[in-house]
């Protein structure tokens, strides 16, 4: 019992630590970076706000969820509070300026986090293509995955065309140096990652687990997942070159052997240290490598962030 007490201790010392060393840099270097002051007039339309002609696929900062369809999984007040990562739903995520969702499904087609459930896939699609019917020239990035431990939907892939087919955007690599004007009536890139079934191929409707990477580190320390991000985004080709989407997180997340086990007072221990994480690939010149940055609990200035940074590229101020 003394020692896993002690550990608990020791545990809360290096959060504490932690904490104490993001609000040292933030308070040594700010959070100013080419284009920071830059603000979307309209979220709905920011791609349009800064010109499709000119903005191309592989410029974009992409604002992205994790976890994106949580905002009702499990029951609310008892499991809700250790899976949810979103308050919004799908529909309004995307009115925010959100263009990079993270969808995870089981067998029956309903999303779930872990061993938690919540709606059926329809409901995201649905909110999708109601976005998609309000606005003329926004590219969402659609990332569907099988969650671990299930088993993929029968002909998921099929449900998926069938459901968004005028919308794809089939999978090419030269889209990457396309810009959204280009791509237009085209605007969803959906990627779809099942466990077992085959991967889409060139030229198909859908695009494979390839196109889609990221490092995933599973840690409730916020230096730590901040110093990673920066680590492993380093080591990623630059944008203008690569083909492929690279994703880092602005997320911690909740660790079984902490007492802390619900997402947004874990997660929040990161949240606010958005504007810094560009900052900083700026100070360490890797901001030529920065494509998709999502987080948990999506809020205006993390979308504006992003669109500041897709900004100061296209008007050739990074």
């Amino acid at each position: 019992m003394g020692s896993r007490v002690s550990k608990q201790v020791e545990r809360r010392k290096a959060i504490s630590t932690e904490k104490k060393t993001l609000c040292d840099l933030h308070q040594n270097c700010g959070e100013e970076f080419p284009g920071c002051d830059y603000k979307p007039s309209d979220r709905k339309n920011w791609m349009a706000g800064i010109n499709p002609e000119k903005v191309h696929i592989n410029k974009i900062v992409w604002p992205g969820t994790h976890d994106s369809a949580t905002n009702k999984i499990g029951f609310p007040a008892i499991t809700r509070p250790f899976a949810q990562c979103q308050s919004l739903s799908i529909y309004q995520q995307l009115v925010k300026g959100t263009r990079v969702l993270d969808i995870r499904i089981q067998e029956d087609r309903r999303v779930c986090h872990g061993i938690l459930l919540t709606y059926s896939i329809d409901v995201v699609i649905n909110d999708v293509k109601k976005f998609l019917s309000e606005t003329q020239s926004e590219i969402i990035i659609l990332e569907i995955r099988t969650e671990f431990g299930h088993e993929d939907p029968p002909d998921f892939d099929k449900y998926l065309v069938d459901q968004l087919g005028e919308f794809l955007i089939h999978q090419d690599e030269h889209v990457f140096n396309k810009t959204i004007a280009e791509l237009l009536p085209r605007r969803v890139i959906c990627v779809w990652k099942p466990r077992k079934s085959p991967q889409a191929k060139a030229g198909s409707p859908l695009w494979n687990a390839g196109h889609l990477k990221d490092n995933w580190i599973d840690t409730d320390l916020p230096s730590t997942k901040f110093e990673s991000n920066l680590k492993h985004l380093s080591e990623q080709p630059p944008v203008s070159t690569r083909k492929f989407f690279y994703r880092v997180e602005n997320t911690v997340t909740p660790q079984a052997d902490n007492p802390v086990l619900c997402v947004k007072p874990v997660t929040g221990r990161i949240h606010g240290f958005a504007r810094l994480f560009i900052t900083q690939c700026f100070s360490k010149g890797v901001a030529d490598r920065l494509q998709i940055f999502s987080t948990d609990f999506i809020d205006e200035d993390f979308v504006d962030a992003c669109v500041a940074a897709t900004y100061a590229r296209v008007e050739g101020k990074a």
